[in-house]
């Protein structure tokens, strides 16, 4: 089931989107995913120039360096196979909703949404490898200045709800 952004901020997608921090983020794991996924180097290439562009070039090596071990980590401990839009998309699937939830609780210290979205996401006793490989791209997101809006867990859990009523495997 496809999800609005505006239903887990309650904010107009458009203007969401356009933020650069959940673009990095969101972006970043579709172009990522995308890579493992087609077996292409260019979706990675398209992620490059996205943080590039974004945020210069050393700023990006040490994004993108940290959104690659994320993402590789969670390839590896994830529950259920890992699914995104294409680029560009203004619609949000499961998978991309926890990752915006996980990477926001992170950021804003958010342990409740944190411990909702990591046990969503990740198998039981990888909780920890997922959280510490997110926790190293949120802080350097961050670091850079690329801070999530915070995300009320009640509205990962609604978005949740409503994607559990349709069959997703």
């Amino acid at each position: 089931m496809m999800m609005r952004v505006s239903h887990l901020t309650g904010a107009n997608s458009a203007d969401y989107f356009e933020r650069l921090p959940e673009k990095l983020v969101l972006e970043g794991y579709r172009r990522w995913t995308a890579g493992f996924e087609t077996g292409s180097i260019v979706p990675w290439e398209m992620a490059w120039g996205l943080y590039n562009g974004a945020l210069g070039w050393w700023p990006a090596k040490q994004a993108v360096g940290e959104l690659s071990h994320f993402i590789r980590v969670l390839r590896q401990c994830a529950l259920c196979p890992l699914r995104s839009f294409p680029f560009d998309s203004h619609h949000i699937c499961r998978e991309e909703c926890l990752i915006l939830g996980l990477i926001s609780a992170l950021q804003n210290d958010d342990q409740r949404l944190l411990e909702f979205c990591i046990n969503a996401i990740a198998c039981p006793r990888r909780c920890d490898d997922v959280t510490d490989a997110a926790r190293g791209f949120a802080e350097m997101l961050a670091e850079f200045g690329q801070t999530l809006l915070p995300i009320p867990v009640q509205a990962i859990d609604s978005a949740l709800t409503e994607t559990n009523r349709s069959t997703f495997h």
